[in-house]
């Protein structure tokens, strides 16, 4: 019988490549993850990897097993919803992966709905980068999670994973008040009138910094990047500051700083709910979907804007 624990390791060998990523990303040292995957090709009865320098492929064989791994582990997944279903009541703990400006401006009102429906369910929020929150879905350090992309950096499909819309929104360009810009034609033409400034972006490897940097380009220019910031609060004092320029979403201004002028651009980021694979129906992570979709806030809950860039004081 096929250990579910070692198709666990294999999956993520699939997507990581490497037994030292593998081994890191799971709390396990290289070894034990090596020796885990050796029974698991006894068990298997035929090889499921082969070596390519310092990296490991999947064999044929290895990669069927990982199609296969895939299935059962939604299944699990469905027996554990279906389960907690049969339970009654929602208790225990919930984990919970967001990103900064969600965990601000929407999180705290979904666990006051979540609070009182379900008191003995303990959700505990970590913030985490979208970037990050497949592996830890897939390994189990979430149960769901808040995840977004931009129009400039669509994240691929994570095999594993399903994915719900929660809202759209609109993103703007922050300059220092008084260096208010025209909006132009279309959105490289606003971008460009900033092209000689400084930029305040996110630090690199998170969607964040990405969006900024593929704008500009599309736009016809490497923006020239000063400060690295997360918090858009901070990137927003600094453009008060005079220390640059910025792109941020809406849910990043609703506590401008004065001092900062606001350009809508014609870009969007789209926030989702993210989870394993068959744990649509699991009544925690259905819970916290419904209490997330109450809290959107009002001007985020209709359909997204399509007007032309306008300047907002």
């Amino acid at each position: 019988m096929l250990d579910v624990r070692r198709l666990r390791l294999l999956r993520e060998l699939a997507r990581r490549g490497t037994i030292a990523a593998v081994a890191e990303a799971l709390a396990f040292s290289p070894s034990a993850v090596s020796q885990q995957l050796g029974v698991l090709e006894r068990e298997a009865g035929l090889p499921l990897l082969e070596r390519t320098g310092r990296r490991v492929r999947l064999t044929p064989a290895g990669e069927d097993l990982v199609r296969h791994a895939e299935a059962v582990l939604e299944r699990l997944e469905r027996a554990e919803a279906d389960l907690a279903e049969a339970r009654g009541g929602l208790a225990g703990v919930l984990r919970v992966g967001s990103f900064p400006t969600a965990t601000r401006a929407i999180v705290p009102a979904a666990l006051v709905t979540l609070a009182r429906s379900h008191p003995r369910l303990e959700p505990m929020v970590c913030e985490t980068d979208p970037a990050a929150v497949a592996h830890a879905l897939r390994a189990g350090d979430l149960d769901v999670a808040l995840v977004h992309e931009y129009d400039f950096v669509p994240t691929p499909e994570e095999p594993g994973l399903t994915t719900e819309p929660l809202f759209d929104e609109a993103m703007f360009l922050a300059v220092p008040e008084g260096a208010e810009v025209d909006a132009g034609p279309d959105q490289g033409a606003v971008l460009r009138t900033r092209a000689a400034a400084p930029w305040i972006t996110a630090t690199p490897g998170t969607l964040c910094h990405a969006m900024t940097v593929r704008a500009c380009q599309a736009a016809g220019f490497t923006p020239r990047v000063r400060h690295q910031v997360d918090e858009f609060a901070t990137v927003l004092a600094l453009v008060a500051a005079g220390q640059g320029v910025a792109v941020v979403p809406r849910l990043g201004i609703r506590d401008a700083e004065p001092g900062v002028s606001l350009t809508r651009l014609l870009m969007q980021r789209r926030t989702k709910i993210a989870f394993r694979d068959g744990a649509a129906g699991h009544p925690a992570v259905a819970a916290f979907g419904s209490a997330l979709r109450a809290a959107v806030p009002p001007e985020l809950a209709g359909p997204p804007e399509l007007a032309s860039p306008r300047a907002e004081g």
